[in-house]
């Protein structure tokens, strides 16, 4: 039989704890299964952005059809097209006008695919996922793209239409000076993948200053709430290591790589990415002992608590002694015991039971026993 803890929790005192807990964030992390192919849903708005630049011009279409975006191509510019929600059709009649593998138009479709890199026909396949902050649920969320490079362009595939990160990076490849429009295709590859690296050190910023909260309050006292708010983060670092660990896999294959589509000068650039990834999982990999730090510091305070009310439990029973001693002694059924008959036989227990007891938390005192 499968005892549910939640069953029971919600009986005592503690409104919000099952909340802290975090079990149905625990079923999100924890629910991938690989050799169940997931269902994806088709997305309701789809919207499609695309530049065509080269050095000297550049061409902004917003809000286009797939139609549109498959006249395109071209041999004499750089095409970039992002395509925020996704519907297989879109997907399989970009992938037959680029060139783009069946095998990879299915990881494009893909839930909660793992973070890879891919070479197949001409074509640089990285599979990544964007790491937001979620500010009112205090949870780190993430979102799943497609990277495609390919001759004289790059197309981007992701999941919803309302978040942009690369609004910042839009803006600069308008300007006449931007290093991007200068350069080869691989390097707006490279750009993307460089904004989704650096947007990871923004999320683990916020989840780094939650740490520090939890750790202070945890160091201030020990709570009922402390334990499930450790636990909540232990489970987002889960997130976070599930997603960059991988990435560094991904930046590697693309650092071995002999594509033509890779030119030289721009290796030193993947080459950064890569120490960021590095920099990244060793960060994720502080903050896991720190909580691990803040779990012990929490035990630490729970048994420091436990022997507090220990050691006042024993200091009452000894103080208690000597009084339940005493009348344990005039309290026998004997017919001659000293002092039964005296005049102030009576009041001379009671001062043993009240003197000897404050002797003897005089000697505890001077013993430091508290």
């Amino acid at each position: 039989m499968k005892v549910r803890p939640e069953k029971y929790l919600r009986y005592l005192f503690l409104p919000n704890l099952l909340e802290l807990f975090g079990t149905e964030r625990t079923k999100e992390i924890l629910s991938v299964n690989p050799t169940i192919i997931p269902v994806r849903e088709e997305a309701a708005t789809v919207l499609i952005t695309s530049y065509v630049y080269n050095k000297a011009e550049i061409s902004e279409f917003k809000d286009i059809s797939i139609d549109e975006a498959l006249s395109l191509k071209c041999n004499d510019h750089i095409v970039w097209i992002n395509v925020d929600g996704l519907r297989k059709d879109d997907v399989d009649k970009l992938g037959e006008q680029y060139g783009i593998h069946p095998l990879l138009r299915e990881d494009i479709l893909s839930i909660n695919q793992r973070p890879k890199m891919d070479e197949v026909d001409e074509i640089l396949f990285s599979l990544m996922n964007i790491l937001y902050y979620n500010e009112e649920k205090q949870s780190v969320s993430q979102e799943q793209i497609s990277l495609v490079l390919g001759k004289n362009f790059v197309i981007t595939f992701q999941d919803d239409p309302s978040k942009d990160l690369y609004h910042a990076l839009r803006e600069r490849l308008k300007l006449p000076t931007s290093k991007t429009r200068g350069k080869e295709a691989d390097y707006l590859y490279y750009t993307l993948i460089d904004t989704i690296v650096d947007h990871y050190f923004v999320v683990m910023d916020k989840l780094r200053d939650r740490i520090e909260d939890v750790e202070e309050e945890i160091i201030r006292g020990t709570t009922k709430r402390s334990l499930a708010q450790i636990n909540v983060l232990r489970k987002e670092l889960i997130v976070l290591k599930r997603s960059i660990y991988p990435v560094r896999e991904v930046i590697g294959g693309i650092l071995k790589s002999d594509s033509e589509l890779l030119t030289e000068f721009n290796e030193r650039f993947y080459k950064d990415v890569y120490d960021h990834v590095v920099q990244a999982i060793d960060l994720v990999e502080n903050y896991r002992d720190m909580i691990m730090g803040m779990q012990d510091l929490y035990i630490s305070n729970v048994n420091l608590k436990m022997n507090e009310v220990m050691k006042v439990m024993a200091i009452v029973t000894c103080v208690l002694a000597p009084a339940t001693v005493i009348g344990g002694v005039f309290g026998m059924n004997f017919q001659v015991i000293p002092l039964s008959s005296h005049h102030w036989g009576f009041w001379i227990a009671v001062g043993a039971m009240f003197i000897i007891p404050v002797w003897m938390l005089i000697m505890f005192k001077r013993r430091g026993w508290f």
